[in-house]
């Protein structure tokens, strides 16, 4: 049974001795408390020794990533030959396993081998000899040192101070040039003030005044590289008939030795603006695409590096560069701000003024992933930034065109049903309480109608009934017609006594004129 053990400085391999020592490991390291014990458990076969740092870094490289590197497979060539049906006893049990599957050798790895693993590490000084202990130690940190680089994967494009000193210098030139632009044109403008209305380009404005000089020499020359036909026509024709006060050579050379400078500054700016964009989508990819390499530069500059910016939540991220103004309303009680250094983005740039805040807190959300992916992702690419962009241009098309839909998750809000109050307070029906037979039923029901109609204020909501009601509605319809049969017979009753009683009325006037009549025939019989 043999043992592999790993050093910095090569591969040694070891034979054990005593297999009954391995076994039982819970006193092992009692075997191993001075070198002449150790040298009865194990016992150097063969060291393959490193030839340089390189050598010993792809072995490294390769071990960690559970690979069998040349001078691995070279030591063990020696064993297959010697012994083959001996074990191999291996820390690691990936490295095992390639073994086995290149070299066709049993290979061990579980608790046991890492207990004698540490034994055999305790004394490796006097178990390996021919190797001093300072290069032993030399040797280690050189290993130490080349494998976190690799770890690392160190690159120089990765360096964002590069970024942060680029954005601040872009910020200075900017400055400069409004600077030096407000003093040409105020200068010059004492001599050619109509120019300066003419011409809104910083460049064209600069590069005329550096090729005509004097305004009585603008007739004469020619303008067509710098300036488009109708424009150098309009600039011709104002300097003709132009106010401005007269100006000496000298005053013309150094205001074109200002204008030299204009140019020089504005070319290398351009030049960085270039190289701060090709540092940004080496560095940052997936937030160039997002914010821009301008907010994104500013966005590291401001937190002081790719790293810093990636700690910080979204929410911290879209009011980064507003912390003046969140103090304060914080302090005041007011509204926070919605938006810092992340309001020049195009995207917030080209959403309405009501959905300026939703879209930035958007693309916070997504600048904050991206920014994560771009600072501790392997292999990166834009393809992060790509899509998300695309979702946020889909919620700014639908914010803008107002179809504002239901996020995932969240239950929709119930619709209100508008119930309308009616009264059940029935009122007493003074009609029915008379026994005279005067009214009639029609009036009756009338004043019916009108006791149980609802108020103007609280209408009744009168729902269609389905098709089985209509057996209800004919027997209403019959009883309507038995009412209306009842209060017929009533009325012709009432019509009878009615009239039999204006029979009876000239009857009795004839008896009463026969009974006058008889008394008075008797009375002039008396007579």
């Amino acid at each position: 049974m043999f043992v592999l053990y790993e050093t910095p400085a090569g591969y040694a391999i070891f034979k054990l001795l005593d297999d009954n020592k391995f076994k039982e490991i819970d006193n092992l390291y009692l075997e191993f408390e001075t070198p002449e014990k150790a040298n009865k458990i194990v016992k150097l076969k063969h060291f393959e020794k490193f030839a340089d740092t390189t050598e010993a870094l792809s072995a490294a490289t390769a071990a960690v990533e559970g690979k069998l590197s040349k001078p691995l497979k070279k030591a063990l060539k020696r064993l297959v030959v010697d012994d083959v049906q001996n074990e191999l006893l291996v820390a690691d049990a990936k490295l095992g396993n390639a073994i086995k599957d290149k070299m066709s050798l049993q290979c061990v790895a579980n608790t046991s081998v890492q207990e004698l693993m540490r034994c055999i590490r305790t004394q490796s000084e006097s178990l390996l000899s021919g190797l001093p202990k300072k290069e032993m130690t030399a040797m280690s940190l050189g290993l130490a040192h080349s494998l976190s680089r690799y770890k690392l994967k160190f690159s120089p494009d990765k360096i964002d101070t590069m970024i942060v000193q680029a954005q601040c210098l872009l910020d200075d030139l900017d400055k400069e040039l409004n600077n030096y632009m407000m003093r040409v044109r105020e200068w010059y403008g004492w001599h050619f003030p109509e120019l300066g209305k003419i011409l809104t380009d910083n460049v064209a404005y600069v590069k005329t005044i550096k090729l005509v000089g004097m305004r009585e020499n603008m007739a004469d020359t020619d303008l067509s590289d710098i300036l488009m036909e109708e424009v150098e026509q309009k600039v011709k024709e104002a300097a003709e008939i132009s106010m401005g006060t007269e100006i000496s050579e000298e005053d013309i050379s150094n205001i074109q030795s200002l204008c030299d400078e204009i140019i020089s500054i504005t070319e290398y700016r351009t030049h960085l603006a270039d190289y701060l964009k090709a540092r940004m989508m080496a560095m940052a990819p997936n937030l160039t695409v997002l914010v821009g390499e301008q907010v994104g530069a500013r966005l590291i500059a401001h937190s002081g590096s790719l790293v810093n910016l990636a700690k910080h939540p979204a929410s911290t991220l879209q009011i980064l560069g507003a912390e003046k103004a969140l103090f304060r309303a914080l302090k005041a009680k007011k509204d926070t701000p919605k938006y810092g250094l992340i309001f020049h983005a195009g995207m917030v740039g080209s959403a309405s003024i009501k959905n300026k805040g939703r879209i930035s807190r958007s693309l916070a959300a997504k600048a904050s992933l991206a920014t994560r992916v771009d600072a501790f992702g392997d292999d990166v690419t834009m393809q992060l930034g790509i899509d998300h962009r695309a979702k946020l241009e889909t919620r700014l098309r639908m914010l803008e065109e107002g179809n504002n839909k239901r996020l995932s998750g969240v239950k929709a809000k119930a619709k209100l049903q508008k119930f309308h109050a009616v009264s059940e307070v029935k009122t007493f029906k003074v009609a029915t309480d008379s026994t005279l037979p005067s009214t009639s039923s029609k009036k009756l029901k009338a004043e019916d109608e009108a006791a149980n109609a609802p108020s103007p204020k609280k209408k009744k909501i009168e729902e269609v009934e389905p098709e089985m009601g209509e057996p209800s509605t004919e027997k209403k319809k019959k009883k309507k017609k038995k009412n209306k049969d009842e209060s017929a017979a009533e009325e012709s009753m009432m019509d009878d006594s009615v009239a039999a009683a204006e029979e009876e009325t000239p009857t009795s006037t004839k008896k009463n004129k026969k009974s006058k009549a008889k008394k008075a025939a008797a009375e002039q019989d008396d007579e």
